[in-house]
């Protein structure tokens, strides 16, 4: 076929998103989109006539920016909606019918490639995925709220404790155990408490028959009530009858008050075999009577535990032979020091002998004790004010406390190992409150 067979030439223009130009401008067709036209050529009887045939949709085509597609799409003009494919046609119905806006992320086939011609599609099979693209990507909502949920508003809204008081009286009208409201405080319990349910907790286990003067507690909480002097008396002396003897009980005396020393000079922090340039010094003060006999004994256990013991006993001619059996196990006596001691302890003052605080060694020993300003514990001390000689800062007690006053400090309790039996025949309603210990604290009611 040469040029000159060709007496018409029209090329079909399918146009860009753009070009607003008619169907009929070849040149600037060929420009703005190349390789996009319609094949001319002669008809089958060999006639010049003008075939319009559309090129195959394979050819290779040029594919505008996304920049490019969106600026283009807003100056088509009218006459060129009778060049656009089926498919622009019918997103642009959905989008004027159902005010259909296109997402970001979904570009269709037509808008990604405008200038290609899709073939349609036929079928059953076409039109179920038709109906499950307009479902999907089709928009019935005309308005959508542009303001956040207010969730603090709403919770507001919501009555927490009427709920929860409904729900906690169909439980106990149901009879059903709910997990816990919001005001119920879950018990806590320390490691030492039993966890299971048991038996009320009797804080009044110590039962005394005449009316105390003064009661304690422990830390436990349990009434540890006083109780008079010859009371006291009388329960020790029925403890000796039952095999108590008075050597037991020096002996168990004097465990419990140097234990109880050795705390008060600081433990295992300040007796350390490292610690031999700080060894702790006691100053042991002892009368002629059964109460120096107790501190002798407190004494000989500190010695033995590395600490400094400095006793001082008055020379009689004549001693007690509890006196003198823990003297030989002490075997020493010193004078007192001029430098200052750690502790003192006080055993000077008796119940019966009060004409010890006459003597001359006597108020001589009161005003070292009290120059010397050490703290100072007293063992068994005597329930009268006026008796007391020296301020104590602490106050040891055996069985029972007597009801001591303000000037014997605060007030401990050791265990002498009085039987259970001896307490019932003097009518004492007695359970034991130490525990696991054999000293304890008392705190005033």
């Amino acid at each position: 076929m040469e040029a000159g067979d060709i007496t018409e030439l029209k090329i079909l223009e399918i146009p860009g998103p753009g070009d607003s130009r008619q169907c009929g401008d070849s040149q600037q067709m060929d420009t703005a989109m190349p390789g996009v036209g319609c094949q001319v050529g002669p008809s089958q009887n060999g006639t010049g006539k003008v075939l319009k045939k559309p090129m195959s949709s394979s050819a290779p085509q040029n594919i505008p920016r996304r920049t490019d597609m969106k600026s283009q799409e807003l100056v088509i003009s009218p006459q060129q909606q009778c060049s656009k494919s089926y498919m622009d046609r019918h997103m642009e119905t959905l989008s004027q019918s159902k005010g259909f806006r296109r997402r970001h992320n979904s570009w269709s086939s037509s808008s990604r490639h405008p200038n290609q011609v899709t073939p349609k599609k036929s079928g059953l099979k076409n039109g179920q995925m038709k109906s499950k693209d307009d479902e999907c990507f089709g928009d019935d909502i005309d308005e959508i709220p542009d303001t956040d949920f207010d969730f603090e508003g709403n919770l507001a809204l919501f009555d927490k404790a009427a709920v929860f008081e409904e729900i906690e009286t169909y439980e106990r009208r149901s009879g059903t155990r709910s997990r816990g409201t919001p005001n119920e405080k879950p018990a806590r319990y320390r490691h030492d408490e039993n966890i299971l349910e048991s038996e009320p907790i009797v804080y009044r286990r110590i039962v005394v028959p005449q009316n105390p003067h003064k009661e304690f507690c422990t830390d436990s909480g349990l009434v540890v009530p006083s109780v008079s002097y010859e009371l006291h008396k009388k329960l020790l002396a029925v403890a000796e009858k039952h095999g108590l003897t008075l050597e037991r009980r020096l002996e168990m005396t004097g465990v419990c008050a140097s234990q109880m020393a050795l705390s008060l000079l600081g433990g295992p922090n300040r007796l350390n075999p490292k610690n031999v340039h700080q060894r702790p010094t006691v100053a042991l003060l002892c009368g002629p009577h059964v109460k120096g006999a107790q501190g002798i004994s407190c004494g000989r256990h500190l010695s033995n535990h590395d600490v400094h013991v400095i006793l001082f006993l008055p020379n009689f001619v004549k001693m007690l032979e509890s006196i003198t059996n823990e003297l030989n196990l002490f075997s020493k006596t010193q004078d007192l020091p001029d430098t200052p001691v750690d502790l003192v302890i006080n055993c000077l003052d008796c119940h019966e002998n009060a004409f010890l605080r006459d003597q001359p060694w006597y108020k001589a020993v009161v005003d070292w004790a009290n120059q010397n300003r050490a703290p100072v514990l007293s063992i068994d001390p005597p329930m009268s004010e006026m008796e007391l000689g020296i301020d104590a800062k602490w106050s040891l007690a055996l069985g029972l406390p007597l009801p001591l006053g303000e000037r014997a400090g605060r007030v401990y309790l050791c265990d002498i190992g009085i039987p259970q039996k001896v307490f019932q025949e003097v009518g004492i309603n007695y359970h034991s409150p130490f525990g696991c210990k054999f000293v304890i604290p008392l705190h005033s009611t």
